[in-house]
């Protein structure tokens, strides 16, 4: 039988937190709450989540905020905002910093969980109208910098790939990086994944096309 996603709540209406809470049910297992950046942050890295709901505007920040002090550490924790606004400037924001989707509060209970469960399983989700506005906008030029698949990968993966393409084991990135060799692991499994690459050399050899591997990382 397929084990619930572990999802953690981020949103600062509590009321609406519980709403969330019996409008998923039995879909999720719900493994931790909280209202603002700073609470986010630390109930993310120890509960290490399959999905993490999240609002794009909290009391001490925003969305994008949560996604970056933590995408390093917590790499296969997969993140969709749920939000009232459908503004450009949130919707990009938090997908740049590598939200796997986004829809808005007027979504049902069990669209919700259906949009948890694919993001758990790898997919990205919108909402319909928010899906042709996002392909237009980056198609548009909304991402950093210029290459689309590089533009996919998190700072910690682009740190990661500049090792492989100097050579380095992942035993030798887990001591540079400060992080475990598991999670190296799984930084690497993403770049493949989201370069389309099937080994260390063709990693490599992107990375130089790129101009990426000319300064020490």
């Amino acid at each position: 039988m397929k084990s619930k996603p572990r999802v953690v709540l981020v949103d600062d209406h509590a009321l609406f937190l519980a709403g969330v809470r019996a409008e998923l049910g039995e879909a999720v297992e719900v493994v931790g709450e909280a209202g603002s950046v700073a609470d986010a942050v630390p109930v993310i890295k120890e509960q290490d989540p399959d999905v993490v709901l999240l609002d794009v505007h909290l009391p001490d920040g925003s969305g994008d905020a949560v996604i970056n002090a933590v995408s390093a550490d917590r790499p296969g924790v997969r993140f969709l905002a749920l939000s009232v606004s459908d503004a450009p400037e949130d919707v990009i924001a938090v997908i740049r910093a590598g939200a796997r989707g986004y829809v808005t509060k007027t979504i049902s209970g069990e669209e919700l969980a259906a949009a948890v469960g694919r993001v758990a399983s790898g997919d990205a989700v919108f909402s319909p109208r928010l899906a042709g506005f996002v392909l237009d906008a980056f198609r548009a030029g909304e991402r950093v910098g210029g290459d689309s698949e590089l533009d996919e990968l998190t700072p910690r993966e682009r740190e990661v790939l500049q090792l492989i393409a100097h050579g380095r084991s992942n035993k030798e990135i887990a001591g540079e990086l400060k992080i475990s060799e598991r999670t190296v692991k799984t930084h690497v499994s993403n770049i493949f994944g989201k370069l389309e690459l099937s080994d260390r050399t063709q990693v490599a050899l992107y990375a130089h096309k790129r101009g990426l591997a000319e300064v020490e990382p």
